[in-house]
């Protein structure tokens, strides 16, 4: 068993090191469109509208990237993937950038060869149950069936989280959200398992999402953020700084509404810089002077971008939490601009 996980692993770090030696950042604009790797359907961070565009919170993260490299938001094409699939994905090539709510951990950082470029939603993994089973807590689910997705970090911490607190559970693998979705309202599972926003997105599309309980148990880490592949360090700044532009607009205050104001210089240096109207910030990535105004411009900054996808008066209703800027109590900190 260990022999062909390592073969795997050696495969897609194989994969990864061919399709980043070619350039990224030139195959992109000699494409003139970026591939984009994403969920096969979350609400709220990625998923089809009713005119079948795809639209969310990590969907604005592809958009944002191509309208830095391009100056097009709609030269996208989306490759959805599942929780197997993705890292083959992006290792063979077939994507430049995967933007899937997948959580930064330290074997696929090292051991799969991918580089994470920074952090756009800091989670962490929860439980959901319907209400009408009666619990209040993770620790009383001993004997439960549990939905979880296979090839994710949500396997192995369920399984530590059990053990640690000696109670067993039955697993019922699924590989895409839509089947875990299917599978826990059939009564398939007593509880489905994912990171906790994700849950909060799903529980937004049930016909009665007041009949069921996501628990106050949050029993691990997972910052969700973008990753390219290793060696690629070029196109990595351009995906990792198109991020912290986004963070960085916030809390400067550059917004949707005013960018093209801002952009034609203010008395704040770093505004000044990040939105070139002065400094070579642009050419330094190999892009246009004004590469972080067409990201901001794409779908707003961090902020907007939030609460327009996943926000309290969307139907996924999150909170900032840690989310939020350094300034404002939560974990968003974007380098300077400079």
């Amino acid at each position: 068993m260990k022999k062909t996980v390592f073969l795997g692993a050696l495969t897609v770090a194989g994969l990864a090191a061919g399709a980043a030696a070619a350039g990224t950042l030139d195959d992109v604009k000699a494409r003139g469109k970026l591939n984009c790797g994403v969920t096969t359907g979350l609400v709220g961070f990625a998923a089809p509208n009713a005119n079948g565009e795809w639209e969310g919170f990590d969907v604005a993260v592809c958009r944002a990237v191509a309208a830095a490299v391009l100056g097009d938001s709609t030269a996208v094409e989306f490759v959805p993937t599942t929780g197997k699939t993705r890292f083959t994905a992006l290792a063979s090539g077939e994507i430049d950038l995967l933007a899937r709510n997948t959580t930064w951990t330290f074997s696929r950082d090292v051991d799969l060869k991918f580089e994470f470029v920074g952090v756009n939603y800091y989670d962490g993994q929860g439980f959901m149950v319907p209400k009408e089973l009666g619990v209040s807590s993770a620790k009383e689910l001993d004997g439960a069936t549990v939905c979880i997705q296979t090839g994710t970090t949500t396997e192995l911490n369920l399984a530590d989280f059990f053990r640690s607190n000696n109670i067993s559970y039955e697993p019922v693998p699924i590989e895409t959200n839509a089947e875990a979705q299917q599978q826990y309202l059939a009564g398939s599972c007593d509880v489905y398992t994912t990171d906790a926003s994700g849950l909060a997105a799903t529980r937004a599309t049930f016909d009665d999402p007041s009949g069921h309980v996501i628990l106050p148990e949050i029993i691990s880490k997972e910052p969700l953020g973008p990753l390219v592949r290793h060696g690629d360090h070029e196109w990595g700044d351009v995906v990792r700084w198109s991020l912290m532009a986004l963070i960085a607009a916030e809390e400067l205050g550059i917004t949707s509404a005013n960018i093209s104001e801002m952009a034609a210089g203010t008395d704040n240096p770093e505004i000044n810089r990040l939105l070139g109207s002065e400094g070579t910030l642009g050419e330094m990535l190999g892009l246009e002077a004004d590469w972080a105004q067409k990201a901001v411009a794409a779908g707003g900054n961090y902020g907007e971008i939030f609460a327009k996808n996943i926000g309290e008066d969307t139907p996924v209703g999150l909170a900032r939490g840690l989310n939020a800027q350094w300034t404002e109590g939560g974990l968003l900190y974007a380098p300077p601009f400079r």
